[in-house]
């Protein structure tokens, strides 16, 4: 005991002499000195990065992590550690290099996240050559004043190098033989903190940030830089793994395969084999808007009644990651899940699919898709040949004219005006045919308001006077917001729907012909867009006080929940007949290759969804970043959290199964990819294997 006090003492001792002796020399005001661009690169790199947690998710959580700020100080310690091996004179090169390299990571990821609700993946800037399709979605609605605020960093190391110059301090500063010393001791300083970060870390963190599956709690949880490396590896990795990997990932996809059963069946089975398909792929549309009107004016009439007259599945989720639009048509096709990292549209587009078009050809069906936009954004011309598209209809195949473009290219009224003629032409050589239309103009930002036609998103309202006169009073509500110009694009899009089903109908084109509408993902809008809508204050044209009585709180799970997409199966008499319904089991995008496969007659047996009909209302839907939600609770995997919808207890034996689940059928969904494990020659030898 005595000893131990003594080593307490002696310790202490010390840690005083040491506090005395920096005082009395003035250490750091010395080093502070001696060190001015290291200090403003560590300072600047650091608030960056917290700078970028604050805009992207405003929650103490993320804006204070300790982890995060650990992670990101002990990156840029270490990389500036490096700079002492310069030459005074030469150092401020090397700073400000890397200070406009971290400036540039935190700027895109700010940029991008505003876009696409997610951080950015090195794979995605393969796609930069088609950064001017996206004009006005990135000048309009992307690039914002919070982002420019990235650039004062690389700005004030310019003008703390000019000063410095100006007073000689270069040729004051440290002699050679101090640089190395200043080197090992910054790095070893940085690995220290790097050390510390680690022990922070638990296997659920370490796990995650390896999957890759939820950014946001990676960022959180390791900070921007550690994430932006971890994803240059995990976008390198694809190919290591694929040279190295393939047995593990083989013996994972054969167990997870070996107790399908047998083909179920159902009163759906065959209804619409031999018939033609017409899917529409609806950009950006989301469910909300369904039955939605403004002073009586429905926002999507088209809709209202193909889904009042068809299969209306009003409880379906689409599994988007970064690849968006992409994700969803690869998902929709395969009933496969967007990889962990990149997209396989552009990652992996030489691996082999089973996909809807693909079967559907083996029938006898000829197959294509339409799209008024470049055949190489989102590497469409490759990945549709590969699903199994006979032909792709692209920009070049359309007449396009100034007063014809809206957003991003072709109106959705040229485009399926021109698409109805190429479809007679196709009806007219083929017995059968399975069609692809993708949709264009109801794409962020919504901007081109004067050309989606007349329809307010104002309240109006008829009030009497004292002297008993009625007069109108219009309140602007939504006009001019974000959201309220969703709604004006989503009726226009929505008409254009009107139209296509019209043309097609005056073509003779429905007698034989299943519709299916789908959109692809919600309209990327923030929660706070719709707290306007759900809390407008009429007398004061803004927001409710949260403090009144009729404020109404919209949490994250209220907006998660609801960027539910449409869903609809819609024939010409479907209206008279047992199909007409509204199916409220909660499904998901890979659910639609087993349900409408079963109805066209056709199978895959390596789908990852299930055919809606057999589940008995117990499916659960995985999103890539590993949430998950049935028809009684919604798991937030990055909180560890969940909300029951029922009025009943949920266990944790089922949040842990289900867990395992996910876990389970997301690895074997990126390995199915990855790997190429649908290879003809693949399948023999798993078939071999299980025998």
């Amino acid at each position: 005991m005595k000893m131990i006090k003594n080593v307490f003492k002696n310790l202490k001792d010390k840690l005083v002499k040491s506090i005395n002796t920096i005082r009395k020399e003035h250490l750091i005001s010395e080093y502070a000195k001696q060190n001015i661009l290291f200090i403003v690169f560590v300072i600047t790199g650091v608030i960056n990065a917290s700078l970028l947690r604050a805009f992207c998710m405003p929650t103490i959580e993320s804006i204070l992590s300790i982890q995060a700020i650990l992670a990101d100080t002990a990156v840029v310690i270490i990389i500036g550690s490096f700079g002492y091996l310069f030459k005074p004179k030469n150092r401020f090169a090397y700073y400000m290099t890397f200070t406009i390299f971290l400036t540039a990571i935190c700027m895109i990821n700010s940029v991008y996240y505003t876009y696409y609700t997610s951080f950015a993946s090195l794979s995605m800037l393969s796609l930069t050559q088609y950064v001017g399709e996206v004009g006005d979605a990135v000048t309009e609605n992307v690039i914002q004043i919070k982002d420019l605020v990235f650039l004062l960093s690389p700005i004030i190391m310019f003008v703390i190098n000019y000063k410095l110059k100006k007073k000689n301090y270069y040729k004051r500063i440290e002699v050679r033989s101090e640089r190395k010393k200043k080197y090992i001791a910054t790095l070893v300083s940085g690995a220290v903190i790097a050390g510390i970060f680690v022990l922070t870390l638990t296997p659920t963190d370490i796990s995650r940030l390896v999957k890759q599956w939820n950014k946001e709690y990676i960022v959180t949880c390791f900070g921007i830089y550690v994430y932006q490396g971890n994803d240059v590896i995990s976008t390198i990795q694809p190919t290591i793994n694929s040279m190295f990997g393939y047995d593990k990932a083989s013996k994972n996809f054969t167990e997870y395969f070996a107790d399908t059963g047998e083909v179920q069946t159902n009163r759906y089975t065959n209804i619409f084999e031999g018939k033609n398909v017409l899917v529409i792929h609806a950009e950006s549309m989301q469910t909300n808007a369904i039955g939605m009107e403004f002073n009586g004016n429905p926002v999507t009439p088209t809709l209202n009644k193909l889904s009042s007259e068809g299969m209306y599945f009003s409880n379906f989720y689409s599994q988007v990651s970064v690849g968006t639009s992409s994700d969803a048509e690869l998902t929709f096709n395969t009933s496969l899940m967007p990889t962990k990292s990149g997209t396989a549209f552009v990652s992996y587009p030489d691996r082999t699919y089973i996909s809807t078009p693909s079967l559907l050809k083996e029938k006898g069906y000829y197959t294509f898709s339409m799209h008024a936009n470049n055949a190489d954004f989102w590497n469409r011309r490759m990945m549709h040949t590969n699903l199994g598209y006979d032909r792709f209809y692209s920009k070049a195949d359309y007449k396009i004219n100034d007063e014809d473009i809206i957003g991003l290219g072709l109106s959705d009224k040229a485009f399926f005006a021109q698409s109805i003629e190429k479809l007679k032409k196709i009806n007219k050589k083929h017995d059968n045919w399975y069609g692809l239309m993708i949709m264009l103009s109801n794409h962020t930002p919504f901007s081109d308001t004067n050309k989606y036609g007349e329809f307010p998103v104002d309240i109006k309202e008829t009030i009497t006077n004292e002297d008993g006169t009625q007069e109108e009073v219009v309140y602007p509500y939504l006009e001019g917001t974000k959201l309220g110009n969703y709604y004006k694009s989503l009726h226009y899009a929505d008409e254009a729907l009107g139209e296509l089903i019209t043309g097609l109908e005056e073509a003779g084109l429905l007698e034989n012909t299943v519709v299916i509408i789908y959109g692809d993902h919600d309209a990327r809008l923030n929660k706070k867009d719709y707290n306007l809508q759900n809390n407008y204050d009429k007398e004061n044209d803004d927001v409710l006080d949260k403090d009144d009585e009729n404020y109404q709180e919209y949490d994250s799970y209220q907006y998660e929940l609801g960027r539910k997409v449409p869903f609809i199966i819609w024939t010409k008499d479907m209206k008279h007949t047992s199909l007409n319904m509204e199916v409220k089991n909660v499904m998901g995008m890979y659910d639609v290759m087993p349900t409408i496969g079963n109805m066209l007659g056709i199978y895959n047996q390596y789908a990852l969804g299930n055919d809606i009909f057999n589940t008995k209302e117990n499916n659960i839907v995985v999103f890539p970043n590993g949430n998950w939600v049935t028809n009684k609770v919604y798991y937030n995997s990055q909180k560890g959290e969940y909300l029951s919808l029922v009025n009943e207890a949920i266990s944790e034996e089922e949040i842990k199964n289900n867990n395992a689940y996910a876990n389970a059928l997301l690895d074997v969904s990126n390995d199915i990819i990855v790997f190429n494990l649908l290879k003809p020659k693949d399948e023999i030898e798993e078939i071999k294997e299980i025998e």
